[in-house]
């Protein structure tokens, strides 16, 4: 989320989160912190979620106290190492991982201790906002511990797929470029229509 009133409308919604990308080749870079005036607009039952790429440790610290933020987001080749010191900083961590058709989710176990969530998006050239689905039927290869998020090309009309997931562990889902009308701006109207039916 990019632009103040966009996110204005947004709030009305309700989501659980709002996610603001720290990444400076992303087309819907925040920039360095997050604006007060967007910080004044979101309710505290609202989390706010930075998301980082290969961000430097202390640089993502600092970003994530500068915008008040409640967990972040990590995109790029974070180690558990790194993982770990956010943790032990009271810092709530997801960790992406990107799904390819011989993905092992053995990957994933090492970084159960340090991390709060998962988020399983698809592969691909750009971090995140592709489009594009993964192979949903893979979610059944996951027996961690973890909740996790799931991403990568959901459109409106996925509703009826998504109620279908029945694996226990699935949090949440992340909604993104099927409903922007461009980079960084929401289609009010078709994220009201899927929260209204996914809340069902």
């Amino acid at each position: 989320m990019t632009d103040r009133s966009n996110i204005g409308e947004l709030v009305k919604l309700r989501p659980d989160y709002i996610g603001f990308i720290f990444y400076p080749k992303s087309k819907r870079f925040i920039g360095t912190s997050v604006p007060d005036e967007i910080l004044g607009l979101i309710p505290d039952a609202i989390q706010k979620a930075g998301v980082f790429v290969d961000e430097p440790f202390d640089s993502l610290v600092e970003k994530f106290n500068g915008s008040k933020l409640d967990i972040v987001q990590l995109h790029g080749a974070e180690d558990q190492d790194y993982c770990q010191k956010l943790k032990n900083l009271n810092i709530p961590v997801i960790k992406v991982f990107s799904i390819t058709p011989d993905f092992d989710f053995a990957a994933v176990k090492p970084f159960e201790h340090c991390c709060d969530y998962f988020l399983f998006d698809t592969a691909g050239d750009l971090r995140g906002g592709s489009g594009i689905k993964f192979d949903w039927e893979k979610l059944n290869g996951y027996r961690g511990n973890r909740p996790f998020f799931l991403s990568g090309g959901i459109q409106p009309t996925d509703i009826n797929a998504i109620n279908n997931i029945l694996h226990t562990k699935l949090h949440g889902v992340d909604l993104n470029s099927g409903f922007e009308i461009e980079p960084g701006i929401k289609n009010i109207a078709k994220l009201r229509l899927f929260l209204e039916a996914i809340r069902r």
